[in-house]
């Protein structure tokens, strides 16, 4: 786990007023209650006490790492919006003050079609998963703003997805048994019914890691190398329930989806005898306390073929052994949770060197002869050195590529800015799978932190939390990944336990406190949990403060809330992909484009550019392009110092201004945004007469190069587009290539700067007629497609659309596919066309 932290007060006491009762949950489906919470019998309450207001509390989140201690102040209540430096001849009114902001999922069929649409909206957040049918309405005499196109004639098939999950934490465990039955019965129905995530993913951590009250593990006997006294019983996970979650969850799906669970388990650190002291303190200490920490860059005792290497690999494929007992049977290993990262609670560092040896002299081995079906995924890290690891460890001539079955990745920014997780790496994944042919790639751990949305009480931000997870989740896939297992799926109120006070975020949480028939004193955090929100963060349990209907119209409904169960909005969104992305499924190309004003989605009232307040103009962000939106994560400014400048506000309200880089991220590949200060490019606009021109309505752009001035390297004169590895996957070249520095006689150092807009665009891409602009981070709108696996014996495949809308205006937009019904001679079908409304997710079942 690489991540981070939020409150507490009690509900009043006339909170069994908030439990109004109704008709009994037992008699209603689990999909019955999720699409139709908010409405349905209620009894007057005979308390007559109102809920308390909502409070304007500063939650302050401290935010801990082994380097430094980053503050981030969360405000409950209404947001104060800061003021924002905007190019007003650029940006177009970003208030409100527009029709499309106001807008609802509609959706009409151009063509016959058996078509459905799921929607969840920001702006309806107690509607989630709705079904919209499509039929005659107005959309079918309004020009649409943007051509979505999913074509199936393209020749590229993603490799067969894997599945969905979660981990199963010792805190999961712990949270899931402190809910009375009937909120555990409904957690796994959630979870891995058929008509909830539908999970069949798991993750599994062998030993204690930081989401466990304490650190424990199997064999504490120093200098143990027969492993004698190893618990083959595993006391201490079948004690805290995790094996017993385990085999519930796996009975739920192999009853409602006929499948089976696949397990990935992951070490955090070895017993500390194993390990090096890495402090000098340590020596001649018990060591069962260096089970937290570890040396860097190898924390094995002796180095990675001694003896204590050889017994660690003999623990792990032993603790597999004593899972299978349990009737618990792991699909793949990874040697060891983000060996890069000597953090302060469970770990034990390793270079790409040094786990390349231990794979290739033990572990390997072992696993091969005693678990040969067992999967060995390396790295098990942040996609920031994924690349740099694997090139080295799939090296025929250093000899572990063959004990190697894929990599395994985590969602986390290596800057430890938590604003940029799951918002870095998607072009390394492209490169991953070219160079990974019939190797898994596999994201296995992404959370939000810190601490949960529950607690803090700000919608927007844990909306804003649930599209960064469905982003994720489709540019991971679209890229070649095969499936994302996020961490916790159930933590308490604060995000807990976790024994460093490293709380974070989950789909699901756990309040046994406000189930009906609590007690009244029941504290509103378990016995288990350790950290005192109240004193360390100087804050309160909003959501403790919500009364059940506020809850409801939030998105959690009120019969959950009865037992002890509160869902967030990132559980739905994971939903609209886990539920119908199944094993088996296929990503295929598709693209979005403008075909509004002048070809832009998002400008309005004569190329202004709206969507909002760019939230991607934060220090770190990729520099990409994608087709020409017309948005402001496509608004640059040449300024006096010659920087390309960008403005935003974070999710948490903080004005940002930020520059291109004068530097390739030698990580990441590519350019990324800095301060604009002495690190930012200086770049000089060159017109080169001899290009063509470009020209949207009568505005004529003559061809430049943009020429860095203060370049650190050789051959690293202009800007650039490095084209994407594996051909784009499912998004194509065109779909987040990335901004770099380059030979100013590089074909794609040609650009058009048009100032009055903003954009900067690219001719680069034969896309009829439509360029690319380089953008920060991705578009506000994004799309990408899947082919489900055969479900008849004529191979009849469904066809699974996502569109995700992050803008604060709403779009209309036109659907079509290309080869639609398998037929690859029908040509362009028109499909459907469809209104999607701010921040709202849809997925089409074709």
């Amino acid at each position: 786990m690489g991540a981070f932290t939020r409150s507490a007060v009690r509900i009043p006491s006339c909170k069994s007023s908030f439990h109004k009762p109704y008709q009994s949950y037992s008699s209603i489906s689990s999909s019955e209650r999720l699409n139709g919470f908010a409405s349905g019998p209620r009894n007057a309450s005979p308390c007559t006490t109102s809920p308390p207001p909502r409070r304007n509390n500063l939650v302050r989140i401290c935010t801990v790492s082994l380097a430094a201690t980053i503050s981030v102040a969360l405000i409950g209540g209404n947001r104060l919006r800061r003021s924002v430096a905007r190019h007003n001849s650029m940006i177009g009114d970003p208030s409100g003050h527009n029709d499309t902001n106001q807008m609802d999922t509609l959706c009409f069929l151009l063509s016959p079609s058996d078509v459905t649409l799921i929607h969840s909206s920001r702006h309806k957040p107690s509607n989630p998963w709705n079904r919209t049918s499509c039929g005659s309405t107005i959309l079918g005499t309004q020009a649409p703003m943007a051509r979505l196109t999913v074509n199936l004639t393209n020749p590229y098939r993603g490799t067969p997805i894997l599945g969905f999950g979660g981990a199963f934490t010792e805190a999961t465990a712990l949270n899931f048994g402190t809910l009375p039955v009937e909120g555990r019965r409904e957690v796994l129905k959630l979870l891995f019914g058929s008509d909830g995530l539908g999970y069949n993913m798991g993750r599994i951590p062998i030993n204690s890691c930081d989401f466990s009250p304490k650190s424990y593990n199997f064999d504490n006997i120093t200098d143990d190398f027969d492993l004698i006294h190893f618990d083959h019983n595993v006391t201490h996970d079948v004690k805290s329930g995790m094996i017993g979650l385990i085999r519930d969850a796996a009975a739920v799906l192999s009853s409602e989806w006929k499948e089976n669970l696949r397990l990935v388990a992951s070490p955090w650190s070895p017993p500390g005898w194993m390990k090096q002291p890495y402090n000098k303190k340590e020596e001649g200490v018990h060591r069962m306390v260096s089970m937290t920490g570890s040396l860097y860059p190898e924390c094995l005792k002796e180095g990675p073929t001694s003896r204590y290497a050889q017994v660690w690999a003999k623990y792990l494929v032993t603790f597999l052994r004593a899972y299978a007992s349990k009737g618990v049977n792991v699909w793949a290993l990874t040697p060891q949770n983000e060996p890069e990262f000597p953090a302060p609670w469970e770990a034990c560092a390793h270079t790409r060197e040094t786990e390349g040896s231990w794979i290739k002299a033990y572990l390997g081995p072992m696993l091969r002869k005693s678990l040969p079906e067992v999967k060995l995924l390396a790295f098990d890290h942040n996609k920031d050195h994924s690349v740099r690891w694997m090139d080295y460890l799939y090296d025929h001539d250093r000899g572990m590529q063959e004990y190697i079955d894929g990599t395994a990745l985590h969602w986390y920014a290596g800057s430890m800015d938590r604003l940029l997780d799951g918002a870095q790496g998607t072009p390394n994944i492209h490169r991953l799978r070219a160079m990974s042919e019939g190797k898994i790639i596999l994201g296995t751990e992404a959370c939000h932190c810190p601490t949960t949305g529950y607690a803090g009480g700000d919608l927007n931000i844990a909306w804003s939390r649930a599209e960064r997870n469905v982003h994720a989740m489709m540019f991971d896939l679209g890229a070649g990944s095969q499936g994302w297992i996020e961490w916790n799926m159930i933590l308490d109120s604060i995000g807990g336990p976790n024994h460093l006070g490293n709380v974070c975020d989950a789909p699901i949480i756990a309040v046994p406190h406000r189930a009906r028939g609590a007690q009244s004193d029941a504290p509103n955090l378990p016995s288990f949990e350790h950290t005192s929100f109240k004193e360390k963060f100087h804050g309160v349990i909003l959501g403790d403060e919500r009364a059940p209907s506020v809850l409801a119209e939030r998105g959690s409904p009120e019969w959950l809330l009865d037992v002890g169960v509160v869902v967030q909005p990132m559980y739905y969104y994971n939903g609209h992909i886990s539920r119908h992305i199944r094993p088996g499924s296929r990503n295929v190309r598709a693209t979005a484009v403008g075909t509004g004003e002048k070809s832009r989605i998002f400008w309005r009232n004569g190329n202004k550019a709206t969507g909002g307040v760019n939230n991607l103009a934060r220090e770190g962000m990729e520099v990409t392009t994608w087709p020409c939106e017309g948005s402001t994560r496509q608004v640059w400014k040449h300024n006096d110092l010659q920087q390309l400048e960008v403005f935003g506000q974070d999710w948490l309200g903080n004005s940002i201004t930020s520059c291109l880089s004068n530097t390739v991220n030698p990580d990441l590949g590519g350019l990324t945004l800095t301060g604009c200060s002495s690190l930012a490019g200086s770049f000089q606009i060159s017109p080169d007469p001899k290009a063509p021109a470009s020209k949207i309505g009568d505005k004529v752009l003559v061809a430049v190069r943009l020429v860095l001035e203060n370049s650190l390297h050789p051959n690293q004169e202009c800007l650039i587009i490095r084209r994407l590895a594996n051909d784009g996957g499912g998004f194509g070249v065109e779909g987040g290539s990335q901004g770099t520095l380059g030979s100013c006689q590089d074909p794609s150092s040609i650009w058009y700067f048009d100032h009055a807009t903003g954009e900067i665009r690219s001719k680069v891409f034969d896309l009829g007629g439509n360029e690319v602009c380089l953008t920060t981070g991705w578009p506000y709108l994004t799309t990408t497609a899947f082919l489900g696996p055969p479900v008849d014996e004529g191979g009849t495949q469904q066809t699974i659309v996502l569109v995700l809308n992050e803008a604060d205006e709403g779009v209309t937009y036109e659907l079509d596919v290309i080869g639609y019904n398998g037929d690859v001679t029908a040509g362009r079908s028109h499909i459907l066309r469809a209104s999607i409304p701010p921040h709202t997710v849809h997925t089409l079942l074709l």
